[in-house]
């Protein structure tokens, strides 16, 4: 059985990652259970969307947000807990680490009291720091990634087009040295890795993301490891889904206030 979870976030991708040339990202996807058809939470924000995968509840209980992010730490007094904070609980000592171009999300949006391993740097440095740390740390429990890149190409050239396109697939060459780090450190095989985006764009706006548009609130979502049923994903998703899932894989105590459920059919009898 796995041994860890690693969450893969790609922000801004939505469901666009099958339109790019992105071998990588999408023999991962392909290889697990996953749908590009999966829904985020409104509003379609950066802030939102990871503070609600991390949390399992939806932003108007978090109430996180990108100003808040920015401006302020998450107090220790937080009413909800985390991901980090239920491994955290469950191994006091383990290596756990959040990975973070958008650096908010290490600083506001994950608790800064967790004895957590956070970097916020670019894409490229930042899939450098991942694998180091991999060899570092190979017995690590949880980490979470954010490559920020696509959202930011998003913005500059419209989600959804040939620009956008052309830097996921510059991420996906980023996605195969952190998966190759993985594999060197002969941790692969027992890992659980969650592929998500937080959200897409250009519905309401070409240039941007925000609204209840499709464009804007579709997403890809999709796990690799052990007793994963492989294939499309047939039932809903949800972002949210991510905190119940990582809990059912790690053995982390289901929160009574989680909005987001186990996709049906998504693991096999022997989980």
């Amino acid at each position: 059985m796995a041994q860890r979870v690693v969450i893969l976030g790609i922000d801004g991708a939505g469901g666009f990652i099958r339109q790019a040339d992105a071998p990588h990202l999408l023999e991962l996807l392909q290889s697990g259970a996953y749908t590009y058809e999966a829904r985020t939470v409104y509003p379609s924000i950066s802030a939102e969307c990871w503070g609600s995968l991390l949390y399992g509840v939806s932003p108007e209980r978090h109430g996180l947000n990108n100003d808040k992010a920015i401006h302020r730490k998450t107090p220790s007094d937080f009413p909800y807990a985390s991901l980090f904070k239920l491994a955290r609980r469950k191994w006091p000592d383990a290596p756990l680490a959040a990975f973070s171009c958008w650096e908010p999300i290490n600083r506001g949006i994950i608790e800064n009291d967790l004895g957590v391993h956070m970097e916020s740097m670019p894409d490229p440095e930042l899939a450098e720091a991942i694998t180091a740390y991999i060899h570092q740390h190979p017995d690590f429990k949880l980490m979470f990634i954010q490559l920020d890149h696509p959202d930011a190409a998003g913005h500059q050239h419209g989600f959804g087009t040939s620009g956008q396109l052309a830097q996921i697939a510059v991420t996906d060459q980023y996605v195969h040295r952190i998966m190759d780090g993985l594999r060197k450190e002969g941790l692969l095989e027992d890992t659980w890795v969650i592929t998500v985006s937080d959200h897409g764009g250009g519905g309401a706006h070409s240039h941007d993301h925000g609204s209840d548009h499709p464009m804007d609130m579709t997403i890809t979502w999709g796990i690799t490891g052990p007793a994963v049923n492989a294939g499309p994903i047939q039932t809903p998703v949800g972002i949210m889904d991510t905190a119940a899932v990582t809990a059912h894989v790690l053995g982390l105590p289901v929160q009574e206030c989680w909005e987001g459920t186990i996709p049906g059919g998504l693991f096999s009898s022997n989980l």
